[in-house]
């Protein structure tokens, strides 16, 4: 469905649009070259950024109802879970520049946590799987604009 929206996105818009790879989103929700090294995507305090399972009340969010992070990016701890373009699959442990996730697999990655999840979910490093065609309440996507 997220590869559907985006095709007619950009058919309509006359633009590319993409999900982002999980390197792409895990840089953006650190705060890129303005980072201050928080554990969340803007503070070390969720409340600070995140809708997570203890204040939620069960649902999502307006987004920009909380800080944004040292970019001005909004939401990428918690409220949703964002999908990322990358099929999961184990780091690599040499060092890497903007690396790309497996060539296939069952699973996509999502990112972010969400309104359903935990605290330390929603930590710029929490990484989690679903299968393609999973759809859920928790998840959304986020996305960029390749130029």
């Amino acid at each position: 469905d997220c590869q559907e929206f985006i095709s007619k996105l950009n058919r309509i818009t006359g633009k590319t649009f993409r999900l982002p790879t999980e390197a792409e989103w895990e840089y953006a929700a650190r705060g890129g070259n303005k980072s201050r090294g928080y554990q969340y995507s803007g503070s070390n305090n969720t409340l600070d950024v995140a809708w997570f399972r203890d204040n939620s009340g069960s649902n999502t969010h307006a987004v920009g109802t909380k800080q944004p992070n040292e970019l001005g990016i909004y939401d990428m701890s918690g409220n949703v879970g964002e999908w990322c373009q990358d099929w999961h699959g184990l780091y690599n442990s040499s060092s890497q520049v903007n690396p790309t996730g497996a060539n296939s697999g069952p699973y996509r990655v999502f990112r972010g946590g969400g309104w359903f999840y935990v605290a330390w979910s929603c930590r710029s490093s929490f990484r989690y799987i679903y299968e393609p065609d999973d759809r859920d309440t928790t998840l959304g996507l986020r996305l960029v604009l390749s130029e």
